[in-house]
């Protein structure tokens, strides 16, 4: 059986509304036809939408689940018995995949008989494999990564398995699909909920159902931005000579960084120096001496200023001239910032003004 074609994100519903003007039917209006009332006619349509909803999503769970079939069959089964890799690093690469196999295996059977709300209804009581397996697909994928380099035993293993017939990618673009496949389950369900009679039991099991796949991507969102922010903050603070500041701190969040001219209050020529902007302070700092035998790639914290007491303010570059500069104002002093670059001191002045609040 040759294999199905890899996951694709889904067209949006089409949206219908009643024209005066139109005489025939399109997809932003359709008239009603004589002797039809406005009920009937809506129900009509809801049927149509939902049941081409329910349509791509069997249709889609089929070729998803054929692929995680393959994962489970030519991969995990096949390495658990052979004892490739040790346990702990087998399942660290495949996670729950193996769980997710067999819920969804349930949950199709429950599509395929149209019993969306059961289906849906049921499965959401496994959301928390998705959550765990995406939480680790990072550190998946990049264990995988080290493992290929470092056992040409498993490099050869892998290779030999992708070169069956059934196979139509690599094992690196499978194992994210559960991550995919998770925001597809969000629109599905939303569209059956949206096109289901509202009376009917069917339509209270999707609308639980679109609240449990809606935390479970949000859950999954927010990881996301905790872990990407934990990197920033590592990634600036490798940046920084020494230890004058600790910038990983509870709460505190990565917003940009760039230079800017600091311009002297008392007169003088602007200076260049590199800023940093948190959530909660920004740091001036100044590079170091391309000369230093262990520091010539750093930045020098120069000054810290904390965010709490005090206000920002657009000094001018309010048009469309060349430039701008701003002022961040505390009670016994200021610091002037200006950019020669429009953009560029519009979109410190943005984030400026919505991290002060």
């Amino acid at each position: 059986m040759s294999g199905p074609h890899p996951l694709t994100p889904r067209t949006r519903g089409l949206c219908v509304s009643h024209s005066d003007h139109d005489s025939t039917p399109t997809v932003m209006a359709v008239r009603l036809r004589p002797g039809q009332g406005l009920v009937s006619e809506q129900r009509e349509r809801w049927e149509r939408k939902r049941n081409r909803t329910a349509r791509e999503l069997v249709q889609s769970e089929q070729q998803y689940l054929h692929h995680l079939q393959l994962v489970v069959t030519y991969f995990v089964d096949i390495m658990n018995a052979k004892g490739t890799l040790r346990q702990e690093v087998r399942n660290a690469i495949f996670s729950t995949v193996k769980e997710i196999h067999a819920v969804n295996r349930t949950f199709l059977s429950h599509l395929e008989k149209s019993n969306f709300g059961l289906g849906f209804e049921s499965f959401s009581l496994y959301l928390f494999l998705y959550t765990n397996y995406i939480d680790n697909l990072e550190t998946s994928c990049k264990l995988l990564q080290v493992q290929l380099k470092k056992s040409k035993e498993f490099a050869r293993f892998k290779k030999l398995q992708e070169s069956r017939p059934d196979f139509q990618s690599p094992l690196e673009q499978l194992l994210p699909l559960p991550a995919q496949r998770l925001v597809q389950y969000k629109h599905f369900v939303r569209d059956l909920a949206e096109n289901t009679n509202p009376d009917s039991g069917e339509f209270q099991k999707l609308r639980k159902a679109v609240r449990a796949v809606a935390e479970a991507c949000q859950h999954v969102s927010d990881r996301a931005r905790r872990r990407e922010n934990a990197l920033q903050m590592v990634r600036v603070q490798r940046m920084l000579k020494g230890r004058r500041i600790d910038i990983a701190s509870p709460g505190r969040r990565y917003l940009r960084e760039g230079t800017l001219l600091r311009v002297p209050s008392k007169g003088g020529d602007p200076t260049p120096k590199m800023f940093f902007l948190f959530s909660d302070l920004l740091l001036m700092c100044s590079r170091c001496s391309q000369f230093h035998p262990l520091h010539a790639d750093k930045y020098e914290c120069r000054a810290v200023y904390p965010l709490a007491d005090c206000s920002v303010q657009k000094v001018f570059g309010n048009t469309q001239s060349q430039g701008g500069l701003i002022n961040l104002c505390y009670q016994k002093e200021e610091l002037l910032l200006m950019s020669v670059d429009q953009d560029d001191i519009n979109d410190w002045f943005k984030h400026l003004d919505a991290a002060i609040g």
